[in-house]
């Protein structure tokens, strides 16, 4: 017979090891302080800021192993895990901004959840004076979120069996293939991957005259389509500064989060000489298309606002290739920031430069997300176009014989029933938890419908920018970021291992 509870200790007992696990990454910080002693406000308080949540996590963690028993997981106690998981590592990586920035534990539990979901929303203004430690820490979350905070973990210590469970768990849960046999096999092949990438992206930087701490932060949190920044004012800062080459830098970081967004397993095959795999997929084709056709149709919507094209019309020798290749940049910066749900910016996407009909295009790159296996969040372009897919079967059944069957193929493969209607299922739920969080916000604050949806529009597909200015965010009422909070996480880990929490008997 089965031990009562027998989850709660599995779950409990693998929460002991991964409170072990964020005890060292909250030691790496540290570094950061003795290499800035005496600048930015780094010094003993942000010391203490990182050792003490470290001794504090490395206790918890080790009651935990002790007290609980280790049982093989299931599915349900891998999603119970996973969404506990990152409950709790958003709750010990509160700890250095409230020490460290002396911030509400709220304001540093919002931080937190946004870093580790790569999501990017920030509740803290004044950056460039902040403790370069905690900038640092920031970046680091989302790095560490990127691929998955518990796919780390798995990789460097549980080789239990059940592991393929929490892997599944945490992943995005549509097929998506693996590069190769076996789950260790996988994870090492993926934060390979991963971690080649940082280094690559870090050279780059810094080779284009960017300090090497902006390069680390900024690799960071470009590559995990996270989008927190040193700086205020983002990566326009460079431009802003006259940095030689901030053109340059630009375009580095629209190529590194397009790395982010893309496909891993796609990324594995590049790798391995199969350049196919950029092209010979659906999921592929629809990225390259969304890109193109969002591109062209803002720089349609500003060149026409700002009368260039009928300028272009009247004097052909009138064109201004530097000014179309200033908007191109920017244009193309932002919709792969947004689509990547990255959130970085050159411009604010609320402002003059992005007119009406730019605004809400961006709304929806930020339902749609990046891809399937990629560090991007939102609904993801292959649930795009299986819905697509499954609107065009319909109609062809209208069309057709009643008895007509036909099946949804997808790369020449049939997509099961059963994920055709989690897809359904999740896109409706996508919709629910936007229509009421945009209700509690436009409830509890002066914002219009558009700012209050596009909150929780930027939580719930982890993008970060939306239009509710810095400044209202961190004012807004404590009721709001808590659902904002469970946003991210639900955008997150797409919804089920979040609501599973709430089930008596799952913990059973």
């Amino acid at each position: 017979m089965r031990d009562k509870f027998y989850r709660t200790h599995s779950v409990l007992h693998f929460s002991g090891g991964l409170f072990g696990v964020l005890g060292l990454f909250l030691l790496l910080p540290i570094l950061i302080v003795l290499i800035f002693w005496g600048r930015y406000g780094d010094g003993w308080r942000t010391v203490a800021a990182f050792t003490i949540p470290a001794l504090g996590s490395f206790t918890v963690g080790l009651l935990l192993r002790l007290v609980f028993r280790p049982k093989k997981p299931d599915m349900t106690s891998a999603m119970l895990m996973c969404a506990l998981g990152w409950l709790f590592a958003s709750a010990v990586g509160a700890v250095p901004f409230v020490i460290g920035i002396r911030s509400s534990y709220l304001n540093g539990y919002f931080e937190a959840m946004s870093g580790f979901t790569t999501t990017g929303i920030t509740v803290y203004a004044g950056l460039d004076l902040m403790p370069r430690s905690i900038i640092f820490w920031r970046a680091l979350t989302q790095w560490l979120g990127g691929t998955g905070i518990l796919s780390f973990f798995l990789l460097i210590t549980f080789r239990g069996a059940g592991a393929h469970f929490v892997f599944g768990a945490e992943s995005h849960k549509i097929s998506s293939g693996r590069p190769a046999p076996g789950l260790f096999n996988t994870l090492k092949i993926l934060w390979g991957i991963y971690a080649g990438f940082t280094v690559f992206s870090i050279a780059l930087f810094a080779l284009e005259g960017m300090p090497l701490f902006d390069s680390i932060c900024h690799t960071f949190t470009a590559l995990s389509t996270g989008g927190f920044s040193p700086y205020d004012a983002s990566i326009a800062r460079y431009g802003l500064q006259g940095h030689p080459h901030y053109r340059l830098i630009e375009y580095t970081v629209t190529f590194v989060m397009l790395l982010g967004g893309i496909n891993f397993l796609v990324h594995y095959r590049v790798l391995t000489r199969d350049v196919r795999a950029l092209w010979d997929n659906i999921e592929m084709r629809w990225w390259w298309g969304l890109l193109t056709v969002f591109t062209a149709l803002i720089m349609i919507d500003h060149l026409h606002r700002a009368g260039a094209l009928a300028a272009l019309a009247r004097h052909p020798s009138g064109f201004d290739p530097a000014e179309i290749e200033r908007v191109f940049r920017l244009t193309v910066f932002q919709v792969v920031s947004i689509l990547t749900t990255t959130g970085f910016g050159t411009q604010e996407i609320g402002s003059e430069f992005f007119p009406a009909l730019s605004r809400q295009l961006f709304l929806a790159m930020m339902v749609i997300g990046g891809c399937v296996g990629s560090t991007g969040g939102g609904i993801k372009v292959l649930r795009v176009a299986i819905l697509n897919r499954l609107m065009i079967r319909e109609l062809f059944k209208l069309r057709s014989s009643g008895r007509t069957s036909t099946k949804l193929v997808i790369d020449g493969r049939v997509v099961p029933d059963e994920e055709v209607h989690r897809v359904a299922a999740l896109f409706f739920t996508w919709m629910a938890l936007l229509l009421a969080g945009g209700a509690v916000t436009a409830l509890l604050s002066e914002l219009g419908a558009t700012e209050s949806l596009s909150g929780m529009f930027s939580a719930l597909g982890n993008i970060g920018p939306c239009y509710i200015p810095v400044i209202t965010m961190i004012e807004i009422h404590p009721l709001v970021k808590i659902t904002y909070i469970f946003g991210m996480l639900a955008g997150r880990l797409e919804i089920l291992p979040l609501f599973l929490l709430f089930t008596r008997k799952a913990w059973q």
